[in-house]
């Protein structure tokens, strides 16, 4: 269970939130995700979080558990099930449709819409990380992106700082507003400490993306400035 008070679900709440989105898997979205989670609540916001389909799980007393969902819910300052928070725990650490069909399960939006609506009315916005990049399979027909579409949330861009980033980075932006989806900023992760021209490749995505909401290094728990909470707390409390 996560830290802080349990909250009595609210009678139409406003859904407010944004979702955490990669330009590849590996690229530190967990943890940024959960930088931002820390960072809404230090503004005096109570934050949800939820992982809608996790590849890749480990055995706990409590049964199988993602790892990126218990940190995600270490960082939260409100309670709820997991089974809320992570609706699709899958075993193996492939592609969410591959996993998903080897046993037996099947990615429903209608399921994620019921879990994201149980979160929100719980807490003033919630923080979705979906799996791997923009355009990751969760079943036949469907993508996580459909869920950031599907939930109407703003899209906040992870992206990993390594030879590369510049066209994941531009591709995936321009995926998310061809799908539909507010495009909320981005944040750095200094993934590759050897980075080469890394102040350059800064200025070309900043003049693409905008400037980042932050950059931070790979590794430790150093918060986000205060600055970065301001901007992120603006944006999911941002009419829509």
């Amino acid at each position: 269970m996560s830290r802080g008070p349990s909250r009595e679900p609210r009678a139409q709440a406003v859904s407010r939130g944004l979702f955490i989105t990669g330009t590849d898997t590996g690229v530190g979205k967990t943890r940024v995700a959960c930088l931002i989670v820390r960072a809404l609540a230090g503004t005096g916001l109570s934050v949800a979080v939820m992982k809608p389909v996790a590849a890749g799980s480990i055995a706990t007393p409590e049964g199988p558990r993602s790892e990126d969902a218990l940190a995600l819910i270490a960082a939260s300052n409100v309670r709820a099930p997991y089974e809320e928070v992570n609706p699709y725990c899958l075993a193996a650490p492939v592609s969410p449709h591959i996993a998903a069909r080897e046993q037996g399960v099947r990615v429903e939006p209608a399921r994620l819409a019921e879990c994201f609506r149980r979160l929100a009315a719980r807490a003033d916005c919630v923080v979705v990380e979906g799996a791997g990049g923009w355009r990751v399979p969760v079943n036949e027909h469907g993508f996580i992106a459909d869920a950031a579409t599907m939930l109407g949330l703003p899209v906040l861009l992870v992206v990993g700082l390594r030879l590369g980033c510049l066209n994941h980075a531009l591709l995936t932006h321009e995926a998310v507003r061809r799908d539909g989806a507010a495009f909320a900023g981005w944040i750095g992760n200094a993934v590759d400490p050897a980075f080469e021209r890394r102040a350059e490749n800064l200025a070309t995505l900043t003049q693409y993306l905008g400037a980042p909401i932050a950059c931070v290094d790979h590794g430790g728990d150093t918060p986000l400035p205060g600055s970065a909470g301001a901007r992120l707390r603006a944006l999911v409390q941002a009419p829509r």
